[in-house]
Formats: C-alpha cells, structure tokens, sequence
C-alpha cells in the first residue's frame, strides 16, 4: 500500500524500556511461548475428555470449554504477543514490558485456571477472571494507537473489541444457558477479518521482498480498490453467517467473499514461494479463507457438516496462521535468519494435516472420533515441534545489537 506509513520512522529498540529476564522484554515472547503450551495442553485435555470421559470445563461442559479455550485462550494469546509486537512498530512508541507485561499474562494465566473447572471457583468469579484479559488488552493497545496517532489501525482494534464483547456474551449465555453459537461465530469472524486485514499487509510485503532478493520481476499486486472490495465483502458475508448460519441466503455473500478472497490471494503470486517454507505457510493459511467462506456457504445446503465448515477457519486459517506468524515473528525479532528450519517446516506440515483431518471427520461419522483424535495428536506434535525450537529462543535469546561502524 502506498500510503502505509507516510512518516518515515526509526525501528524501535527492543528492550529498550526494560533490561531484566529477557522474557519479559516485549510481548511476544510470554504471550508466544504461553500460547505454544496451551495449545498442548488444551487439545491434549480435549481430546482425554472425548476418549476417556474426562471431566473438563465444569457447567460449560467439554465441547464448548474446547471451543472457548481455543478461541479465547490460545488465540488470544498469539494476538496478544502479535499485537504487543507489531503496534510499537506502527506507532514508534516504546513496547509494553518488564512488571506491566507480566501483570498483563498473569490475568491470561489467570483466566485459564479458572476457566479449567469453573464451578470450583464459582461461576460469576471464573467469568470475571476470565472476561478481563481481552478489554485490557484493548485499552492497552487503544492507548497506544491514540498516543502514536495511528488512526487507521483503529479496525485492528475493533476486532478486539468484537472478541471481547464475544467473550462476555459466551459467559453470560451460559449463566442463561443459552446457545453459545452466535457468541463462537462473532469470534471466529472477529479473527477471520483481523487475518483478512493484517494478512493482506504482511503476505504481499514478505511474499516481495523475498520474491525482491532473488530479483524475481513478477512479484505480489499492492494494495487496491479490489482489496478492499474482498475485505467489505468478507464483512457482509461473516455478519450474514453470524446472524443466520444455516439460511440458503446467507451462501450468496459467503460465495462472493470466497471466490473475491481466492482472486486476491492468487494476485500476491503463491505459487512462486514453494522454495521458502516460512513464506509459503502465510499463503496456505490464508487459503483458508475462502475455503472457509466456501465450506459455510456449502453447509444450508447439507453438503458439509457446520462444525467441519467453522474448522476450516479455526484449525486451518486461524491455527496455520498464527502458527506462522509466531515462528516467523520469533526468528525476525530476536536475530535467527528468516528461512523455515527442518523443525519449523514439519510444524507447519503437521498442522495442515489436522486442518484437513478435522473437516474431513464430518463427512465420515463411523471414524469421527478417530480422526478427531488423530487431528488433535497432530496439532500437538505442531506445537511441540514449535516450542522445542522456539522456547528457549523466546526464554533466552536477545537480538543481537548491531555493531556501530
């Protein structure tokens, strides 16, 4: 996009405003390496609880504790370390670190042992506890954005605000015990457009300047009047699916938003990134966009299960892509070469099996359980694959300084 950053900026110091543990240094480093071990340890608990009857989640009851977990606990925790990480670039403020980025992961960690067996603490405080950390998160951020005077960065924030609004409205459904669909589909939706928008910024810019070194001439269209047109598109389509998510007529947006969303995608050139894993990954995750806009206009007509059409969205687009993110944010931030390692590449492989292997549970009910089982086993080898890298990295590692000339 041409009128990105029409003020030219120094890159902020890392660690500047903080010179204790180095993994509280900036904000992607606990929130990267909490998220890392909770999707372990909440797909792990998950998947005991459908083989072995676990008890998990308390009145929530296991499959929407899963749901919830994963949504609001492992996802926002990677957008917490992401959004930690990327907003002082955008504003040339300072990042958040030291005593108030461990107050900030505290109330997440907090959030997930009150929300592991709700009942124990008492419903209303389990909600309480849990609920906090995403208005926090956005008054932090929101208050960086107003102080650097990014207002264009402000749609980032209102996606934030639609996953803290769905939060609160998952709790009070349960107090109600009403149906926490709507509340599921406002946060997948809330993150469908934040990879939508963040996504069309961060593919075609990494996809060009690798294409760049290696002097390749074809390289990703900038940003258009189509790409906003997709983006418009995908809003309509995601507020027809959150309304009415089995009507024959909310198809025709979801249809429109898959086929515009797969255009732009091809305009940022995928197929010349097959060579670089960590490039490739950002193009496959967000492929499952409008995969993802195609499975949910599929479902009023009963050719694929809803819960195998939203995981197109939650395994593959949301799980690939902050997957990748993660990794690729870890290597660039703390001074590793910015190419997948062998370890790194098979994470990515291990979580496009799973992103395959749970829609495809819906079509094969005598072996749901199985290849609900296997996706899950393979979600975990991803992330244990990515902490065995990537946490001693985040615990350790400082980037190193450039030598003065």
């Amino acid at each position: 996009m041409t009128d990105t950053y029409p003020i030219k900026r120094k890159p902020v110091p890392r660690g500047i405003a903080h010179t204790g543990p180095v993994i509280l240094a900036y904000g992607f480093r606990p929130f990267f390496l909490a998220a890392g071990i909770w999707a372990i340890l909440a797909v792990g608990l998950w998947i005991a609880a459908l083989v072995t009857g676990l008890p998990i989640g308390g009145v929530y009851g296991g499959s929407a504790w899963h749901a919830h977990e994963m949504l609001f606990g492992y996802t926002s925790a990677a957008l917490a370390g992401f959004l930690l990480t990327a907003i002082p670039n955008w504003t040339g403020r300072l990042p958040v670190s030291g005593r108030p980025l461990a107050m900030l992961v505290a109330v997440w960690m907090a959030g997930r042992v009150a929300m592991i067996y709700p009942d124990a603490l008492g419903l209303h405080w389990a909600v309480v506890i849990d609920a906090a950390f995403l208005p926090l998160l956005l008054a932090i951020c929101l208050r960086e954005v107003v102080a650097g005077k990014k207002w264009r960065d402000l749609k980032v924030l209102a996606a934030v605000l639609a996953l803290a609004l769905a939060n609160i409205g998952y709790h009070a459904l349960t107090l109600m015990n009403g149906d926490h669909g709507m509340a599921n589909r406002l946060a997948v939706s809330a993150y469908v457009m934040l990879i939508a928008i963040i996504g069309g910024r961060v593919v075609p810019s990494f996809t060009r300047n690798w294409l760049a070194k290696r002097h390749v001439l074809s390289l990703p269209a900038p940003y258009q009047r189509f790409d906003t047109v997709a983006l418009l598109a995908g809003l309509v389509a995601l507020a027809a699916w959150l309304v009415a998510p089995y009507h024959w007529m909310t198809s025709v947006p979801c249809l429109i938003a898959g086929l515009l969303h797969a255009v732009r995608l091809g305009r940022w050139k995928s197929w010349q990134t097959a060579e670089e894993r960590l490039v490739l990954v950002l193009h496959l995750a967000y492929g499952c966009l409008p995969l993802g806009f195609l499975a949910i206009a599929a479902v009023p007509f009963g050719f694929i299960d809803p819960a195998a059409a939203l995981h197109v969205f939650t395994v593959g687009a949301i799980g690939l892509m902050t997957l990748a993110i993660m990794s690729r944010a870890t290597r660039g931030h703390t001074g590793l070469a910015l190419s997948a390692s062998t370890t790194t590449a098979i994470s990515y492989g291990l979580l496009l099996a799973a992103a395959v292997l749970r829609p495809l549970a819906g079509f094969l009910p005598s072996q749901y359980t199985l290849l609900i089982s296997i996706s899950g086993l393979s979600w975990i080898a991803a992330f244990v694959l990515f902490l065995t890298e990537y946490a001693p990295v985040l615990l350790l590692r400082r980037k190193p300084r450039p030598e003065s000339s």
